[in-house]
């Protein structure tokens, strides 16, 4: 039995879902899988909109539903209306899944579903006390049941043909603050204006992480030497988004790489 049948087996038990769907390499794949096998009158995919997501991000993902033919829904969440969340503590992640779940469960509800949200093996491992929530709300991860790595759930995808397979992982834009430095409307849009604009000059891996008025960015090693032949380009994008000063993260891209400082 592969890993994907693992995956099957484990949905067939589900009478019907409501998918947090991002359109990103996890959620796209376990939308597509739920949707083949119990059917899009089961399977409601809801993308949750809000400022600590990228425009384009929520744009993609509807075009992207519309495409694989899934029952799509989006919805808006205010996590940044709520004093925890802008505290930016190291919860902030419960108090954002805090958010998802209260807009997801009546969906769920209505429909005698089961919140699913697509965590992977890997995601165990890393600080993620929204994970926490979800499940002592009563979401279910179905990756992990079936024990799926991100490698195996990148090349399910490119065997089904699914354009999210080579795409890089694209956190919510809180993630590039410190924790402890609260969030604003004002410190997100200029992270994403900053990351719109790199991207538009080739890099499509990439963190602008806020610190005041520096922009810390990071790249992949193997891209390091092209950011420094685009340095003005990016010192101009970075400071078009309002930062006074850039600067190039000399270790490379990271995931989760403020998270070292929790504890």
């Amino acid at each position: 039995m592969t890993s994907e049948d693992k995956l099957i087996e484990s949905l067939n038990e589900f009478g019907s879902m409501v998918v947090a769907f991002s359109g990103g390499v996890d959620s796209t794949y376990l939308a597509y899988v739920a949707t083949k096998t119990l059917g899009s009158d089961r399977v409601l995919c809801v993308t949750a909109s809000s400022a600590s997501m990228a425009q384009s991000e929520a744009e993609e993902a509807a075009v992207l539903a519309k495409e694989l033919g899934l029952s799509h829904l989006i919805v808006e969440t205010h996590e940044i209306d709520d004093a925890r969340y802008v505290a930016n503590n190291a919860d902030r992640c419960a108090w954002c899944k805090t958010h998802l779940m209260d807009a997801l469960e009546p969906l769920a509800t209505e429909r005698g579903a089961t919140v699913v949200l697509g965590v992977n093996v890997d995601d165990l491992g890393d600080h993620r006390p929204g994970q926490k929530i979800a499940l002592d709300r009563g979401a279910r991860f179905p990756l992990v049941e079936a024990a799926l790595t991100k490698d195996e759930i990148r090349a399910w995808s490119r065997e089904h043909g699914l354009v999210t397979a080579d795409k890089p992982a694209s956190p919510c834009l809180a993630s590039r603050l410190p924790y402890g430095t609260p969030v604003t409307l004002t410190s997100l849009s200029s992270i994403e204006r900053a990351e719109a604009s790199i991207r538009l000059l080739g890099f499509r891996e990439l963190r602008v992480r806020h610190h005041g008025e520096v922009a810390l960015v990071e790249v992949p090693q193997s891209e390091m030497e092209a950011a420094l032949d685009a340095k003005d380009q990016i010192v101009n994008a970075c400071q078009e988004a309002g930062y006074l000063f850039c600067a190039l993260d000399l270790e490379g891209l990271a995931s989760g790489r403020l998270n070292r400082l929790v504890g």
